[in-house]
């Protein structure tokens, strides 16, 4: 045990400075509570408090180029992107309900003309992309079977797949 009157000496890293933290982190801890309660607004506590920690992660290391003249914008815009995100791949995973009555097949009286209007909307598609169409929409084929039924990328499959609605609903507004 040390007399009571020694010095007590600090290791060499204990006097050094801490790092500072990158100006975007600090910056998003200085207005959190700000961005936290905008987002509370917009999405919901629960929902929220997930974006903002997911701004957190995504500025945490960022060291800007230049300075930051507007941080509260460039926080705000980071999270709106990042909820947009999150939205837009919960949409997408999400499944549709069977007992939707959008997906009734049962018939009615316009389905003539419905079916000789959806017929000539499959032959103004060029054929890899009817293909791929006519698999996922009237076979009720996975992307995935498609792939490999086509012997193209998943990746392929979700690019036709939008070319194919895009040309459409381009049919359709016509």
């Amino acid at each position: 045990m040390p007399p009571l009157n020694a010095q007590i000496i600090a290791p060499d890293d204990a006097l050094s400075p801490a790092p500072a933290a990158p100006p975007l982190a600090a910056e998003y801890l200085r207005h959190r509570a700000w961005l936290t309660s905008v987002l509370t607004l917009r999405y919901g506590r629960e929902d929220a408090a997930d974006i903002a920690q997911d701004t957190y992660l995504r500025v945490h290391s960022y060291v800007p180029s230049a300075p930051i003249r507007r941080p509260k914008s460039l926080l705000m815009r980071i999270a709106l992107n990042l909820a947009s995100n999150r939205y837009r791949k919960a949409a997408w995973e999400r499944a549709a309900d069977p007992q939707d009555p959008c997906l009734d097949r049962r018939t009615t009286e316009g389905d003539q003309d419905a079916a000789a209007i959806f017929a000539e909307m499959l032959l103004a598609l060029p054929s890899k992309l009817r293909d791929v169409f006519v698999q996922a929409h009237v076979e009720g084929k996975s992307y995935e079977e498609i792939a490999r039924t086509c012997g193209i990328s998943l990746g392929a499959v979700e690019k036709r797949m939008r070319q194919a609605i895009a040309r459409c609903d381009a049919f359709i507004g016509s």
